[in-house]
């Protein structure tokens, strides 16, 4: 099972580690923390050098209830981030976390691999043609409703079944569009209940009959920590527990916060 990133095929037999580089005031974890072009260079170069095969850069909090923000505002705070990656660590294959498809579009075209749609095709009419244009690896993740109202009262029958019917659909709209690479992402925390996620995360294996790659992202999110009754600062032994579980159930990506501990779980399941 590999993915076409540039011209690079990266096999995902073996699980990667995707590091968070959210480039937003308000993330609900590291919201604010990387300013300026030196710490988002150390933290890019942290994360490469611990073991992190992709850099997903976020440039709008997608936290329950964030703020929205416009096309150019977004556009501002990504682009600079991206040509200063490229720039710094050539190698470098950066995913670009976005649901607008001129936001992918543009950051693909300055040195993007990876989109990372967090909509799964549903807030822009035109990202699956853009996605079928840029013929790059796109990451569909599912959510309930949008960012500003998903968790103020998800419903569901039944939301492994529900959700596993979305991706059928979506996948077959992307594969009639002669798209490849698809990755799908349940969407941890993106219109679930905290019951919800866990019942997610127990049938996570369920969804490989998809025959797509499976992105699991649950570092640090309020499943783990409201349930703990901690806060998201000391939810890293959590993370490593809920990742290690998406592991044993197939996951080929972790997308987390802290790459050291995701590749350490990594290398932990694959001795098994």
């Amino acid at each position: 099972m590999t993915i076409n990133c540039k011209g690079t095929l990266v096999d995902l037999t073996k699980p990667k580690v995707m590091g968070i580089l959210n480039v937003t005031p308000d993330s609900f974890f590291d919201g604010g923390k990387y300013k300026n072009e030196r710490d988002i260079l150390v933290q890019a170069e942290k994360m490469l050098s611990e073991g992190a095969t992709f850099i997903d850069v976020g440039a709008y909090s997608s936290r329950p209830g964030a703020k929205h923000i416009s096309e150019e505002e977004e556009l501002q705070r990504m682009l600079p981030v991206v040509e200063l990656l490229i720039k710094s660590f050539p190698e470098i294959i950066i995913s670009v976390d976005s649901f607008r498809s001129r936001i992918v579009e543009e950051s693909i075209n300055a040195g993007a691999a990876i989109i990372n749609d967090i909509s799964g095709g549903k807030m822009d009419a035109q990202m699956f043609e853009t996605v079928a244009k840029l013929q790059v690896p796109y990451i569909m993740m599912h959510m309930q409703g949008t960012p500003q109202n998903m968790q103020q009262n998800p419903q569901y029958e039944n939301v492994v079944t529900e959700v596993v019917s979305f991706f059928a659909e979506q996948l077959f709209k992307l594969r009639q569009l002669k798209v490849n690479d698809v990755i799908i992402d349940v969407g941890f925390g993106f219109g679930k209940t905290l019951n919800q996620n866990y019942e997610l995360l127990k049938r996570l294996s369920m969804f490989k009959r998809l025959n797509a790659p499976i992105l699991t992202g649950v570092s640090r999110k309020s499943m783990l920590y409201k349930l703990l009754g901690i806060t998201p600062q000391e939810a890293l032994s959590a993370t490593t527990v809920a990742n290690t579980i998406a592991l044993l159930n197939g996951t080929h990506i972790l997308r987390v916060h802290d790459v050291k501990e995701a590749v350490e779980a990594v290398k932990i399941v694959e001795q098994l």
